[in-house]
């Protein structure tokens, strides 16, 4: 007996209600799975992960839809609306890219990368979060931690920390002492590239925010940190900006040997 699986609260997300009409579109015109993905040139799986929400499509996706059901431009309008609107699950959208990724470009201007924090740096700011769940939100986080490390060389990070990060003792002395002892050894390993932008390099585009951008098999995309939350951005353009600021604020740092020696200056102030 076939699954019959309920669909999407279109009222929740634009991305929620694009999937919502993908599923409406296909079965109004008599469609199997196999067949609309044979449209979009995607298995049949993938067309119930996009209208499950689990997957995301993409322009050539929409394109291709528009073109066999005579719907103008709606299906790409409704992708370009579901990208520039605020998703709430954009938090769990961000995680399972980072799961995908080979290659994430980092930089923060205030906050050492999760990946590269002891437990002792995350739990002190899970400790000032405004969250209820504390504990679940320290347990979610190490369970990233750990996940990004499990995948060994098949993921790169390039990380790019202004020196005020290092300047910030977070968890008293001994915590932050720990952790500039951690973050040089994260400096030594394959996968980590780490940079710092001192202090006297001036001005640059990193006091915006943080950014973050992943490469995925077949596309990148970025993430653009604000207060309270952040701004999942999939637009090829935007994407690209975010990338062209990235260099620009790494064309600021000094190099991975001049970063590990600034590393060093501020953990000895903890001797």
């Amino acid at each position: 007996m076939p699954i019959v699986r309920d669909p999407l609260n279109p009222k929740l997300s634009m991305w929620h209600f694009l999937a919502f009409y993908l599923r409406f579109w296909r079965e109004k015109t008599g469609l199997s799975l196999t067949q609309c993905g044979e449209i979009m040139g995607v298995t049949r799986g993938t067309v119930s992960n996009f209208e499950a929400g689990r997957r995301r499509l993409q322009d050539d996706h929409a394109r291709a839809l528009d073109r066999h059901y005579g719907t103008g431009l709606l299906f790409q309008l409704l992708l370009w609306f579901a990208r520039m609107a605020h998703d709430p699950n954009w938090g769990r959208q961000l995680v399972k890219y980072e799961q995908e990724a080979n290659l994430i470009k980092t930089y923060h201007g205030q906050v050492i990368p999760l990946a590269l924090q002891t437990d002792d740096y995350t739990s002190a700011y899970v400790q000032v979060s405004t969250r209820k769940d504390r504990e679940e939100t320290m347990a979610r986080r190490i369970e990233r931690k750990k996940a990004f490390f499990e995948r060994a060389d098949d993921v790169e990070m390039w990380a790019t920390l202004d020196e005020s990060v290092l300047a910030r003792e977070v968890g008293g002395p001994e915590a932050m002492k720990a952790q500039l002892e951690h973050l040089l050894v994260m400096a030594d390993l394959p996968q980590i590239t780490l940079r710092i932008v001192p202090f006297k390099s001036g001005a640059h585009l990193g006091v915006d925010g943080s950014l973050r951008l992943l490469s995925l098999e077949s596309r990148d995309i970025a993430y653009s940190g604000a207060q309270n939350g952040g701004r999942l951005i999939e637009t090829p353009g935007e994407v690209r900006e975010l990338s062209v600021m990235f260099d620009r604020i790494g064309a600021k740092a000094l190099s991975e040997e001049g970063s590990r020696e600034i590393i060093k200056r501020y953990l000895e102030s903890y001797e």
